[in-house]
């Protein structure tokens, strides 16, 4: 990053190079002239310069090797505006901030009977928690594999009837959360309720045992038309030993108003398993994942299922997983810390930084969560009429 533009210095941290130190009356001090040097001693004290303190020093490193621009004096580093910190979000003290995820694409394979789907699941959860992650993210719907020994000849029936596996899809995830010490969001599974609503329920499983539910809000028009499912009614934050998450099944993910809500009540990152058909539905969901983690400077961790199963129900499947993070200088190239390769069976992983985030939402190049005109948001829309 060229020391000469200082819009680039985004982040409160020493440069890589610092003057050499000389000792005056017995204290160590900055020289006149621009050069190498570090402290003799481990505790030596630098003295302010710019605003900046000192967090660390880098050892055994050389300019011709690492070709880091020395600093001169007369070089000014630009020092990002302070702003208190919203009310939304409080500093994370001692709390984890670096978060690995996994997320997978899961492929749809041809099973004869429940034992076929449990072997596939526990060896995409073996997999998956060889990586050590913190969250591990499934499919929307992905359940739906079980279609594949069901009678679909109702096809509203046979969906209803995959209620019937509730209690041993959740058995299993419950179980293997705990195995592999994971938080898993399990994808989604339709779940009839004793109202007689069928709703594509996402269930969060953790290491310790405990099981919650996310509803999807918003339904497509297959999932009206062909499923006949029922719509959710309540968005839900929860709030981890990692961060403060929420859910947002597929078609959820489109509408701003939902991750704009979780978000405005601390959200830090967004799961979304989906579940679609050809590229233009995944891209839909796919760039919708891009705004909203800009719009609210949030991490959007998405996956898809793969695969298709002739069985009467289930159209084709187009999917790929990805890590996406806002779009500045703290994150990822293009705003994605990691992606797939479509419409294969695979398993992405990145880490997430927290403190990147909550530095980028006080501190970023533009600060959309903080920016927000709510005063503005509430007038009514003025219609010009044009001649």
């Amino acid at each position: 990053m060229p020391h000469h533009e200082p819009a680039a210095h985004h982040r409160l941290r020493p440069p890589a190079w610092l003057p050499p130190l000389r000792r005056r009356n017995g204290r160590r001090v900055l020289c006149a002239k621009g050069g190498l040097g570090r402290p003799a001693r481990p505790g030596a004290e630098l003295p302010a310069q710019g605003g900046f303190q000192l967090l660390r020093r880098h050892r055994g490193l050389h300019p011709r090797r690492r070709r880091i621009p020395r600093l001169r004096l007369g070089h000014r580093l630009a020092q990002p505006r302070l702003r208190p910190h919203p009310p939304h979000h409080h500093p994370r003290g001692d709390r984890p901030v670096i978060v690995r995820i996994a997320a997978v694409q899961y492929l749809l394979r041809q099973i004869h009977d429940w034992s076929g789907f449990e072997n596939q699941v526990r060896f995409i959860m073996k997999a998956a928690g060889d990586y050590k992650p913190q969250f591990v993210l499934l499919p929307e719907i992905f359940t739906s594999q079980l279609l594949s020994f069901m009678d679909t000849t109702d096809v509203r029936e046979a969906v209803r009837n995959m209620h019937d596996y509730t209690r041993r899809y959740k058995d299993l995830m419950q179980e293997l959360a705990a195995q592999w010490n994971v938080h898993l969001i399990g994808g989604s599974h339709p779940t009839l309720h004793d109202d007689g609503r069928l709703l594509n329920t996402a269930y969060y499983f953790t290491p310790t045992g405990e099981i919650y539910e996310q509803d999807k809000i918003h339904r497509t028009r297959w999932e009206r038309e062909k499923w006949n499912t029922d719509a959710g009614d309540q968005l839900r934050l929860f709030e981890t030993p990692f961060g403060k998450i929420a859910i947002l099944i597929c078609y959820d993910i489109e509408f701003p108003e939902l991750a704009r809500m979780v978000c405005e009540a601390g959200a830090d990152i967004l799961f979304v398993p989906s579940c679609t058909d050809d590229r233009q539905g995944f891209l839909r969901v796919r760039y919708c994942c891009h705004a909203r983690a800009i719009e609210n400077q949030v991490f959007v961790a998405m996956t898809s299922t793969v695969g298709n199963l002739p069985v009467e129900g289930l159209g084709l499947h187009y999917g790929q997983a990805s890590i996406i993070t806002p779009s500045d200088f703290a994150f990822a190239r293009d705003g994605i810390a990691a992606e797939g390769t479509p419409n294969i069976e695979q398993i992405v992983v990145a880490e997430v930084d927290l403190a990147d985030l909550e530095s980028n939402r006080l501190n970023g190049t533009t600060i959309p969560l903080y920016d927000k005109r709510k005063d503005v948001y509430e007038h009514p829309v003025e219609v010009v009429k044009v001649k």
